[in-house]
């Protein structure tokens, strides 16, 4: 079995090394004695010195040659895990426009806000997608790429928990956050692909048209799912005071529902209503059902270092013409 190389562009060295050898040897082959007349060498055979001459030369050449060998890293693969498993691609698209601060969903008897407890279901999505790449979008007046398309769920979990509303201006660009989606789609080459889009408003911002938005994601083949949060109507919206003590204000929002229908049905999805928390903690449970594509993953490979097999060999023979050169070839000056 051939070893791998862990840096083989040392190996290089070997062939200038060869040729330099070979020059040097030549080199010194020419050097001899001069003798006033050829008569005097007459009737003298070649000793098998002379004839063996150049071992000593090839066994330095092999020395040098297997220490360079040893110094590219061989090494013999023992083990490498493949792990093959299903998966989608999805891009999950929350809306952090300001009316998500309303405080709308109850949790044992209290309150939370909207992007809380969707924050806290989508984290637990994100750990039960264990072989999906996924990637996080956020829109208000406008939308941006959170995360991309990863497997690193960890990564993706740190950004989600860093998102806090107030920092994109407060408006509602539902078109920008499917565009902004599809973009994170367009190279992948997953066979599904599905966008996961959660909005309680309605798009009110935005150069992009919703059903626009939702046309190229028919063209491209890529599902829509649309998630409507929250209650419509008056609901209770938190206020912070002067003293920095909170109250609740009365605050009428309203859901474009018939919208997020559209975008569905364009899309050959569905559309789903999360008005309570159960209903929010079950609605991608839809996202299951969808045809998966293989992933292959190498995983780790165990490899068996072999530099000293090359190491030991080039020490016998650096000792092999050591001996040589001081005893049966050695050379009188």
């Amino acid at each position: 079995m051939i070893p791998e190389f862990k840096t083989p562009l040392v190996l290089i060295l070997i062939p200038l090394l060869l040729v330099f050898f070979w020059y040097e040897y030549k080199r010194r082959e020419g050097t001899s004695f001069r003798f006033s007349s050829l008569s005097l060498m007459q009737g003298m055979g070649t000793s098998w010195r002379a004839r063996w001459s150049f071992l000593p030369w090839v066994l330095r050449g092999l020395v040098l040659v297997l220490l360079l060998i040893a110094l590219a890293g061989p090494q013999k693969l023992l083990a490498q895990s493949k792990l093959t498993s299903e998966g989608i691609d999805i891009v999950l698209a929350l809306d952090v426009s300001g009316s998500m601060s309303a405080e709308d969903y109850v949790i044992d008897g209290h309150r939370i806000s909207r992007l809380d407890i969707i924050r806290s279901t989508v984290e637990n999505f994100i750990k039960q997608r264990k072989f999906d790449r996924l990637g996080l979008i956020v829109f208000g007046s406008q939308a941006y790429t959170v995360c991309p398309l990863t497997t690193d769920h960890e990564w993706l979990l740190q950004n989600l928990r860093q998102i806090r509303i107030g920092v994109i201006e407060d408006a509602t660009a539902i078109g920008s956050g499917i565009a902004t989606s599809l973009l994170r789609l367009k190279n992948s080459k997953a066979k599904t692909r599905i966008i996961v889009l959660l909005t309680d408003g309605v798009n009110n911002s935005g150069k992009i048209d919703p059903l626009t938005a939702a046309k190229t994601a028919q063209v491209m083949g890529i599902k829509v799912y649309t998630i409507g949060a929250g209650t419509t109507g008056i609901v209770p919206f938190p206020v912070i005071d002067e003293f920095g003590n909170k109250h609740y204000e009365e605050a009428q929002f309203d859901l474009d529902e018939d919208t997020l229908k559209k975008i569905a049905q364009m899309t050959e999805a569905e559309y789903f209503r999360a008005a309570d928390t159960e209903s929010l903690r079950n609605i991608y449970t839809e996202i299951d059902k969808l045809e998966k594509t293989k992933i292959v993953d190498k995983g780790y490979r165990q490899y068996e270092p072999l530099f000293w097999l090359y190491l030991d060999a080039a020490l016998i023979l650096l000792a092999f013409e050591i001996i040589l050169t001081n005893t049966l070839f050695l050379k009188i000056p």
